[in-house]
């Protein structure tokens, strides 16, 4: 599963917060700190990252409870994410094979 997610751009130590969370359910930082033996400092920066990406979300509480997307709902953003970046090189391919043959074009001058 670490795999999977490092293929899809998460760091290892990212991967392995995700996955933690993912099977135990929603916790405080000082239950992941201890369940995954990580400084604290690290961990926050871990979750911060998995929050730009969409895939943990915290409560309001104090202290916050943190939870991951569902497996299968981190597979299906990954999947739309993949799509929008492929049709958008698509709708760019035309520009991007003319730059790529004026390239060739000065090289060979």
């Amino acid at each position: 599963m670490i795999k999977i997610l490092e293929n899809l751009g998460f760091s290892r130590v990212d991967a392995e917060v995700y996955v933690y969370l993912a099977k135990t359910g929603p916790k405080e930082g000082k239950d992941l700190t201890i369940g995954l033996r990580m400084a604290k400092q690290q961990l926050y920066q871990v979750l911060r990252n998995l929050k730009e990406k969409g895939v943990v979300t915290s409560s309001t509480d104090h202290p916050a409870l943190f939870s991951a997307l569902d497996f299968e709902e981190l597979l299906r953003l990954y999947i739309n994410l993949n799509k929008q970046q492929a049709k958008g090189i698509e709708e760019t391919k035309k520009e991007l094979l003319e730059s790529w043959k004026n390239m060739e074009n000065h090289a060979n001058n």
